[in-house]
């Protein structure tokens, strides 16, 4: 009996190693393949599975190589047959485990942004002085970080704000500590790395990068700053399903800063109304629909007083981006036939911003999804791809695509499952 257990406990230790030198909880991982957390606990708990796709899904998401967790015959070995069984585990175990610790580039990636964000001298992330620590350097950067979030370039994004993050703090540490536009460069950056982190579902990381934007923003003394800073920190809030105290907060700020619209600079009412947005979403998701539509109102409001759509290169708030939270909020209050009303006229309204666009087609994929339209929901998330191709490989969008597919029973939409697979969740 006792060999009968060993091979699921085995391929458990195999999972949960993988699962942990990533960093990544089994909700997490549950998560994105479309799954309960249960049967990634099971896995590594050592009970097995009797479906092998479960298993096939999770080395798969995990970049576990198939034969360690019997997929696949191991490769052959000359001294397998001269070790005793002990000896061929150990060192089974210790080849894998030291597989599986070698980081990608994406985990490394990662890794190094989770680094910058702790505390202690910026020294210790980049060990030389930066070169060009100028003001001026170090804004040009802050604003080519905002646009790599919002054209979608996680990847780069990700590569960058270390090093920037950790040339801010240098530059802070050595003589302009007391400068609030550092304090406010390092709050965007820090609230950059906070949205970037919430994409990729890493709520550890987001919480430990939206502390760091908090304080600079205070230190800081600008409004417009804290503003934004509150708005990563209420998205994060409700993320975590703290959905009263993501209101709470934003309804709090906004009660400061509102009113007065038509005196205020362009980035002024971007702060504001961007923090307005993020109530919505964070009332809509809890199904407070009286606070959404306080929100919403204002952020109407808030919109009135912007030029042209656009109040300034990448503050990303406007007219259309408003609607876009609306047909956002109806979505997740269940009203998936008024929310394709809405997002009709939009479809064909130019919206610069690819993250805005892609957010567009996806909100409609859930609308068509949320009224059995599986066909159309597909269609609507291959728009969002050509939109963004990186942002379709989010978690949450990789979730929506397996739920749509494992919904297609009879697997009359083929493209549908083949499109699922192709983001890595089992068709």
């Amino acid at each position: 009996m006792a060999g009968a257990h060993e091979a699921p406990r085995r391929i458990g230790e195999v999972i949960r190693q993988a699962r942990v030198l990533q960093r990544r909880s089994q909700k997490d991982v549950a998560a994105a393949l479309g799954y309960h957390q249960s049967k990634v606990s099971r896995l590594e708990s050592g009970r097995g599975t009797d479906d092998m796709r479960v298993l096939r899904a999770i080395a798969q998401e995990l970049e576990i190589a198939p034969h360690k967790v019997g997929l696949a015959p191991a490769p052959p070995s000359r001294t397998a047959t001269a070790e005793p069984e002990g000896v061929q585990r150990r060192t089974f175990l210790t080849a894998g485990i030291a597989a599986l610790g070698v980081t990608s580039s994406p985990a490394a990636a990662r890794d190094a942004l989770v680094q910058a964000l702790l505390p202690g001298s910026a020294l210790a992330v980049a060990p030389v002085p930066p070169t060009s620590s100028n003001l001026a350097s170090l804004q040009n950067r802050v604003g080519a970080a905002r646009r790599l979030f919002h054209t979608c370039d996680y990847a780069m994004l990700e590569r960058n704000l270390p090093e920037l993050i950790a040339d801010l703090r240098w530059a802070s540490d050595n003589g302009r500590a007391d400068d609030p536009t550092l304090s406010c460069l390092l709050a965007t950056a820090y609230q950059t790395a906070t949205s970037l982190l919430l994409k990729q579902h890493d709520q550890g990381g987001a919480w430990l990068a939206v502390g760091r934007a908090m304080a600079e923003a205070e230190r800081s003394g600008d409004p417009v700053v804290l503003a934004s800073s509150v708005r990563v920190q209420a998205h994060v809030l409700a993320r975590e399903k703290h959905t009263p105290q993501a209101v709470t907060l934003v309804r709090h700020t906004t009660g400061q800063l509102s009113g007065s619209y038509d005196r205020r600079s362009p980035k002024y009412l971007a702060a504001v109304g961007l923090l307005l947005l993020r109530g919505v979403t964070a009332s809509s998701s809890g199904g407070d629909r009286a606070a959404a539509a306080e929100f919403l109102t204002e952020a109407k409001e808030v919109a009135r007083y912007v030029t042209l759509d656009q109040p300034d290169a990448w503050a990303n708030f406007c007219q259309t981006n408003v609607a876009l939270h609306e047909i956002s909020a109806l979505v997740a209050l269940g009203d998936a036939g008024r929310a394709l009303q809405v997002a009709g006229p939009l479809t064909n309204r130019p919206i610069p911003v690819p993250e805005r666009r892609s957010a567009l087609w996806v909100e409609i994929a859930r609308a068509q999804s949320q009224l059995g339209h599986l066909a159309d929901g597909y269609q609507a998330l291959r728009m969002a791809e050509t939109c963004a191709a990186q942002d379709v490989h989010r978690p949450a969008i990789r979730n929506l695509a397996a739920d749509m597919a494992a919904r297609d029973h009879r697997r009359t939409l083929p493209e549908l499952h083949r499109f699922s697979h192709r983001l890595g969740v089992p068709a």
